[in-house]
């Protein structure tokens, strides 16, 4: 089963896939979103952001530990609206700042669970916690990053995840669960902490994601998502839509 954690839904993940293309129409208040099964934590995400370029492995951003959010502000606000509105045109689940050039440990998410049921929030300085010893069970499916599109490898992590942290007004936050939304928890941890998945693979599987990578390209070019950004009528602010440069992308090999 493939999982991209910001994640394209795959085919053999159709019914996800549903879910997330319904959700991110977020000017959309009839489309339905609504009325689809949401877990009693989850929050409403800022609305109005910009769409900005998702910046690729490779960039130095995406590869050092990030800065702790110490300030729960407007100008917060203002970058986790743009991380919506980025995660939502790219077909994402879930997004972290360092993936918009910004170097603070930040992530969002809107991400169903094993059962279908839809978890969506704000995580600042997350701290995640997974089952170790006897009891821990691996997921080996496919993974994905949005920072490297267009390629899925396997990536074995355990298969139920649970984070803390603080939300959007520095409340103490706390979400958990299996299937892709304890994928999604542990990748999207993982950008605050420097790591991009492909660390986590062996030298064979990490080839195999750039061949991926490189043959699907022109899929993705540089600016990627701002085009696919302007088609959807998310009420846009005018702040800046340029965002950091983003890097060619990079060998995971690093």
């Amino acid at each position: 089963m493939k999982c991209n954690c910001e994640l394209h839904a795959a085919p053999q993940f159709a019914h996800v896939k549903r879910l997330t293309h319904t959700i991110p129409l977020m000017a959309s208040p009839d489309s339905g979103r609504d009325s689809l099964p949401l877990s009693p934590t989850s929050v409403e995400l800022p609305t109005g952001g910009t769409v900005r370029p998702v910046t690729r492995w490779g960039t130095e951003v995406m590869h050092r530990r990030a800065r702790p959010v110490t300030s729960y502000d407007e100008e917060l606000r203002s970058l986790v609206a743009d991380m919506v509105a980025t995660m939502y045109a790219a077909d994402g689940v879930g997004l972290a700042a360092c993936q918009i050039g910004v170097d603070l440990a930040v992530f969002v998410f809107d991400c169903p669970d094993d059962s279908g049921v839809i978890h969506r929030g704000v995580v600042c300085n997350p701290v995640l916690d997974v089952v170790e010893g006897k009891d821990r069970k691996l997921d080996d499916s496919e993974e994905g990053c949005l920072s490297y599109p267009g390629a899925f490898v396997d990536c074995a992590r355990p298969d139920h995840a649970r984070v803390v942290g603080q939300g959007l007004s520095g409340e103490d936050v706390a979400y958990e669960g299996s299937g892709l939304l304890a994928r999604c928890l542990q990748h999207e941890t993982d950008h605050t902490y420097g790591t991009v998945f492909g660390d986590r693979l062996n030298n064979r599987a990490r080839k195999k994601l750039r061949k991926q990578m490189e043959a699907a390209a022109e899929d993705y070019p540089e600016q990627w998502p701002v085009d696919a950004g302007l088609e959807v009528e998310s009420g846009a602010s005018s702040s800046d839509a340029a965002g950091a440069p983003v890097a060619p992308a990079a060998d995971p090999e690093r």
